[in-house]
């Protein structure tokens, strides 16, 4: 018998998209937030005999109380640094399917390294970053390593936005970016996960006749790629949100990177991070929401550094895109579609062919 989908942060802005699209996949999503009343206001939006569950990330046995066996729980609670934590334990305590909505890179290394191996002892998987951050990259990628074959030993991603670009950023979405910018990071280099900061490296993308640059950042790309072509001896993932500021992220990386190793410093920018950016404080409309696109890339090389093969995608904004597809991923694992346990890509987790689908039907797809 299939187990239930819970929703934990279902008012916030990403945890209701994706109530939204559970319900219109024919889901009965178990609605779990902080707040009553806002669960019984949301509830009601939806139809009014969704179950609903209070559990709060600072009581964690509340959290740990939303899940049993054969469950899937959707955490969409950040920023993840920070708050994401129950929603994993929880997972691994009750032997329930986990999925996080984090684009976080620190976030992403703690599933695949700290929580990855109590998930496989638990028999449970663990999809981390299953939004718009990081899965169109992974599939772009995995795309043009298999266009490639054997020879490729390196591959970029990159992710940019079309139409009204970066505006109307949702308050967990600035929350998250602000609490890792000037965190380490990481990447794929000679075969093996290496620490390195943020916005280290700078790239051009050609789409459609255009230049468009990117600076690159920890992602689930570079724990997930190799896994799907073994003979990766690199992986690069680039952010093409900043435009012409590309080289002014880069630079405000490196001083910050340099700026937390001074005593006092890191407390410092916590505090004043707490102080201006709030969590989730509401994001772009339907309306906003439909001015912009995405368009991701990934190009797969040789060891020369021939390009070998390119894959691109394009569709929906990534905060539709994000609910739909944790919707899809959640229904999925629920009704026994996850391919193995432990922490896993988009890629191994459904396998290529399925996520294919599973992305289009959120709103991205391949051109």
């Amino acid at each position: 018998m299939a187990g239930r989908i819970v929703v934990f942060g279902a008012t916030g802005y990403t945890g209701k998209l994706t109530a939204e699209a559970l319900v219109r996949r024919g889901q009965r999503p178990v609605l779990a937030a902080r707040s009553a009343a806002k669960l019984a206001e949301l509830a009601g939006e939806l139809g009014g005999d969704l179950d609903v569950k209070v559990a709060d990330v600072s009581r964690p046995e509340t959290v740990t109380a939303l899940v049993e066996e054969g469950d899937v729980i959707v955490a969409t609670v950040g920023p993840f640094v920070k708050w994401g934590g129950a929603a994993a334990e929880a997972a691994i305590a009750k032997g329930a399917h986990y999925i996080d909505s984090t684009g976080e890179p620190p976030f992403i290394r703690e599933v695949f390294e700290r929580y990855g191996p109590r998930a496989e002892s638990a028999g449970i998987g663990m999809l981390t970053a299953f939004g718009y951050d990081w899965v169109p990259g992974n599939l772009a990628g995995a795309l043009a390593l298999h266009a490639a074959g054997g020879a490729a030993t390196r591959v970029d991603t990159g992710y940019f936005m079309t139409g009204a670009g970066v505006g109307g950023m949702s308050g967990g979405t600035k929350a998250s970016l602000a609490g890792v910018i000037n965190a380490p990071s990481f990447g794929w280099r000679d075969g093996a996960i290496q620490t390195e900061r943020g916005a280290a490296r700078y790239r051009t993308f050609r789409l459609r006749d255009k230049d468009r640059p990117g600076v690159s950042v920890g992602s689930s790309e570079h724990f997930a790629l190799p896994r799907f072509h073994p003979g990766l001896r690199e992986v690069n993932a680039y952010l093409g949100w900043f435009g012409p500021a590309s080289r002014a992220m880069q630079a405000s990386s490196l001083v910050g990177s340099l700026a937390v190793k001074v005593p006092g410093v890191e407390k410092g920018l916590g505090a004043l991070t707490d102080r201006f950016v709030k969590g989730s404080t509401g994001g772009p409309g339907a309306a906003e929401r439909a001015r912009s696109g995405s368009h991701i890339v990934g190009e797969a090389f040789d060891a020369g550094g021939t390009r070998l093969a390119e894959a691109h995608l394009t569709g929906v904004d990534g905060y539709s895109f994000t609910g739909e597809v944790l919707a899809w991923g959640a229904e999925r694992a629920v009704n026994g579609g996850l391919k193995g346990v432990g922490a896993l890509g988009p890629v191994d987790g459904f396998g290529l062919e399925a996520l294919e689908v599973g992305v289009g039907e959120a709103g991205i797809r391949r051109i």
